[in-house]
């Protein structure tokens, strides 16, 4: 018995042993079989992962990319808003910043270069040959209604940069209609001095009163205002240098000084050393409230002319003397919420106060001789005149506008030859009357780089010959722009 056991366990032995050991080798191998298989999966996700990690690299270089370029832009454009800050001399209120430069190049090796393109179709009523003010010395410079018909308008094109971390600057050639090429402004400029002062040297439109420091392709009409025309000529600008001081207030409070040569009218050319004109100016401004600013100012123009000469009646007469012209304005603006984009308003109004003081050269035409004979007097003026207009933009790039201008000829005083030689009714400055102007337009503006603009007007500078006018401009922009003016 014990035999057979040992047998029967020694044959379960044999069939057991090779049944464990293919069981173990099966086991064996599907474990390394799953083991192959997760590593292969973990390989491909690995692989997945790896090509999602660049590909998102890639996105946060571009998107990166992407920022800098944006804050650059940013830059530029606040470098472009300061440089109309600095240039105009007119911040908008409730910034106490100092001074900033004319414009930041975007080219560090090349200025920034504009052109403004204009052109206008007017029909006049009253030959513009025979245009004069009534009751006011005449006027040099820009003045009258221009011709009739088609007539290329003033272009300008303009060169600004920074040159340096100390200096800017700017030169804008004017083209007229006349095809005459003439610089408007060629001036250099600081771009911070410290405590909000900066220093101007050159040739620039004067920073007094409100609109004569904006070229006039900024203009809400046309034209210039009466005012404008007969006491500066059109603008005043002069050879010589101006200071500005910005208070570091959370209101804006600006002052400034010019001296210059007085070259252009109320002065004349003056061969002499030193300066020949003198401006004074301070400007107050504030926000009121989210939706409304103002901006008020007083400006004091100081010059002297000799043998500053008009023609009338085809006899040829001149004034030497001192001439002071004061300037009061004020510009109130109103946004709902500070959002100009869809609607806005802007009343705009300034006073003009003149006194001339010194002789006057009169020529007559004697009844016995072709050559007349010039007599010499004393001769003063005071007079004064205003405008005040208001522009409604009533929906997008749409705007209409009203003006009236109005001159007073003020006290006058010739001192008359005993002979009685001029009659006192002779001349037209002595003859007492107002003239006055009323203009309407309407304008459309396509984008912030071209306008369209329809204006009426009915002149009435001279007693018996109102002049209506109908005058279609176009004004268009070309290339890199700095922000205009408060």
């Amino acid at each position: 018995m014990l035999k057979k056991s040992v047998i029967v366990a020694a044959l379960a032995a044999a069939f057991v042993a090779p049944m464990a050991q293919a069981k173990e080798t099966k086991e064996l191998a599907e474990i390394r079989e799953q083991i192959r298989q997760m590593k292969e999966a973990y390989e491909a996700r690995l692989a997945a992962l790896e090509q999602r990690l660049a590909q998102a690299q890639a996105q946060a270089t571009a998107a990166q990319s992407e920022a800098k370029a944006a804050v650059a832009t940013a830059q530029q454009a606040d470098s472009n808003a300061s440089a109309a800050q600095a240039q105009n001399s007119a911040p908008a209120p409730a910034q106490g910043a100092p001074a900033a430069p004319v414009q930041a190049s975007s080219n560090a090796f090349n200025p920034d270069i504009s052109a403004i393109l204009g052109g206008s179709f007017q029909r006049l009523k009253q030959d513009p040959e025979q245009y004069k003010v009534q009751g006011m010395l005449p006027p040099g410079g820009e003045t009258g209604p221009g011709a009739k018909g088609f007539s290329l308008g003033e272009s300008e094109i303009t060169l600004r940069a920074n040159i340096d971390p100390m200096f800017a600057g700017q030169l804008t050639f004017a083209l007229t209609p006349e095809n005459e090429a003439e610089v408007e402004e060629a001036f250099i400029q600081t771009r911070d001095l410290g405590g909000g002062f900066n220093v101007k040297a050159g040739r620039f439109l004067s920073a007094i009163g409100y609109l004569n420091s904006q070229h006039s392709h900024t203009w809400d009409f046309a034209d210039a205002p009466l005012a404008y025309q007969v006491f500066l000529g059109g603008q005043f600008k002069s050879d010589g240098v101006q200071a500005k001081w910005l208070a570091p207030l959370d209101q804006f409070v600006e002052l400034g000084v010019e001296l210059g040569n007085g070259a252009n009218f109320p002065g004349t050319a003056r061969n002499r050393n030193g300066a020949n004109s003198v401006a004074a100016f301070a400007r107050v401004g504030d926000d009121i409230g989210a939706s409304s600013s103002y901006r008020a100012g007083l400006s004091l123009l100081r010059t002297h002319a000799e043998q500053r000469g008009w023609e009338e009646d085809g006899l040829a007469h001149a004034f030497s003397g001192k001439s002071t012209t004061f300037i009061a304005d004020a510009i109130y603006k109103w946004a709902p919420n500070g959002n100009s984009s869809i609607t806005n308003f802007k009343l705009q109004g300034e006073y003009f106060r003149s006194k001339d003081d010194g002789t006057l050269d009169y020529d007559t035409a004697p009844a016995d001789g072709p050559l007349g004979r010039v007599y010499s007097s004393a001769y003063t003026g005071k007079q004064s005149g205003w405008y005040l207009q208001g522009v409604y933009q009533f929906m997008p790039n749409w705007r209409a506008g009203l003006r009236y201008d109005r001159l007073n000829p003020g006290a006058r005083h010739i001192a008359l030859v005993d002979d009685g030689t001029l009659a006192a009714d002779s001349f037209a400055i002595l003859q007492p009357y107002s003239p006055r102007k009323t203009s309407i337009m309407f304008d459309y503006s396509p984008s912030e780089f071209s306008r369209l603009r329809l204006q009426f007007a009915q002149d009435k500078s001279r007693p018996g010959a109102t002049d209506n006018q109908v005058i279609l401009q176009y004004i268009m922009s070309l290339g890199t722009h700095a922000a205009h003016a408060f």
